[in-house]
């Protein structure tokens, strides 16, 4: 009995791996095609109009491509003022994937003088992992409460992964029990 009970937990461990992956995480390459550089004169908000079209969450990155330039990841002030002296984090690699790790704004502007004042430069709103919405659940109510961070039993339940660790449970059970 030792080893079935072995078997559903190495099962369930396998079934709380998918219900992680299905919360994938996604990597955005900044500007699409553009990559980063400095924008024309008639694209200042290029940036910003690329990010508004997207959902950032925790878990996901950004990719920016570039030559001859870097990546500053600054405060508000340095973003609204093109403060390049004092970056939280700089990079002139090429090509920085950039790992969003928790909720909230991140700014990012370009090392090069003058190009931020140009339109290089982007905000990236960053929002929290909540788990999807149940069928019939409108994001938009008012009146209902915050859904659980973790899924709920019938979620884990309707699982073909832990349902079919039930089933191998109660088939190697029986199949036991008529040894006996």
């Amino acid at each position: 009995m030792a080893s079935f009970l072995g078997l559903f937990v190495v099962l369930i461990a396998m079934a709380a791996a998918g219900n992680i992956a299905a919360a994938a995480s996604h990597e955005f390459k900044v500007g699409d095609s553009l990559g980063w550089t400095e924008p024309t004169s008639n694209g200042t908000d290029v940036y910003n109009q690329w990010a508004s079209k997207k959902r950032f969450q925790v878990g996901d990155s950004l990719e920016f491509d570039y030559k001859n330039d870097s990546v500053l990841v600054v405060d508000k002030k340095g973003y609204y003022h093109c403060v390049a002296s004092n970056p939280i984090s700089s990079f002139s690699d090429g090509k920085t994937i950039y790992k969003l790790e928790k909720p909230g704004l991140i700014y990012f502007i370009s090392g090069v003088p003058d190009h931020c004042k140009n339109g290089q430069r982007l905000i990236v709103d960053v929002m929290a992992l909540h788990p999807s919405p149940h069928p019939g659940h409108h994001p938009d109510s008012a009146d209902s409460p915050s859904p659980s961070p973790l899924p709920s039993s019938a979620t884990m339940a309707s699982s073909p992964t832990i349902l079919l660790a039930l089933a191998t449970l109660v088939l190697l059970s029986s199949g036991s029990a008529m040894l006996q």
